[in-house]
């Protein structure tokens, strides 16, 4: 089987509580999300603090824009010496190939559908075949694209590996055990390992954790 990398996201507030975090986990994680709420809170700083701590950083903030906007994002997202970033594919085949055609950039993960969706909840914004068909089409766009990964929940990805051809597998939605949060479509860490995850990415159950170095180390055995 291969390898399944842990990603833990950085949903803290503050430089100080994620420099606590980053040292509990020193060591044993060496990928780390950066979302929206803690770029929102400190900005670049935040990449510049994992790349202290000899991290990489996945840089998530699902662009979603016109095409010449999400470029430019890509661009100065490079220029932070991120390892990947996130991008909606529902902006379009154009956006993501005029950052795929970039001399020096990123990886770059397309988001398929959001992880808090459930069937109901998808169709209610206007898509109407369903979360399966839905997400098999967005990761051929990637692909055809110039994606280097495909986000999705980890229930998708047998389905998706059918379709994304050399594209790296990411998967939020997981959890260890049952914690009836906003994930609607989550598997345990071993779970979405077992159906093809090249990279998992945790938050709440890392972060949230009385322990989070302990909690990334029963993720990382599970993993193994």
């Amino acid at each position: 089987m291969p390898k399944t990398e842990l990603i833990a996201a950085l949903d803290t507030d503050s430089l100080k509580a994620t420099e606590a975090l980053l040292e509990k986990l020193k060591g044993s994680v060496k990928y780390f999300k950066v979302g929206s709420v803690l770029f929102t809170a400190v900005g670049p700083a935040a990449v510049d603090l994992v790349h202290r701590h000899g991290g990489k950083v996945f840089l998530d903030l699902k662009f979603h824009d016109i095409p010449n906007t999400v470029k430019h994002s890509v661009m100065s997202a490079a220029k932070m010496g991120v390892y990947a970033v996130s991008l909606h594919l529902t902006a379009g085949g154009e956006a993501l190939k005029a950052c795929a055609e970039l001399e020096k950039r990123p990886r770059l993960w397309g988001i398929t559908v959001l992880t808090s969706f459930n069937e109901y909840g998808l169709f209610r914004v206007g898509f109407r075949g369903g979360i399966d068909k839905t997400v098999k089409l967005l990761a051929a766009q990637a692909l055809e694209n110039g994606a280097d990964g495909v986000v999705c929940s980890p229930r998708e990805l047998m389905r998706v590996k059918s379709v994304s051809g050399r594209l790296k597998l990411i998967t939020p939605g997981i959890r260890p055990v049952a914690r009836g949060d906003d994930q609607k479509r989550a598997l345990t860490p071993g779970e979405a390992a077992g159906a093809g995850a090249d990279f998992i990415v945790v938050g709440r159950p890392i972060t949230a954790a009385a322990d989070p170095a302990a909690a990334a180390a029963a993720i990382l055995g599970e993993l193994k």
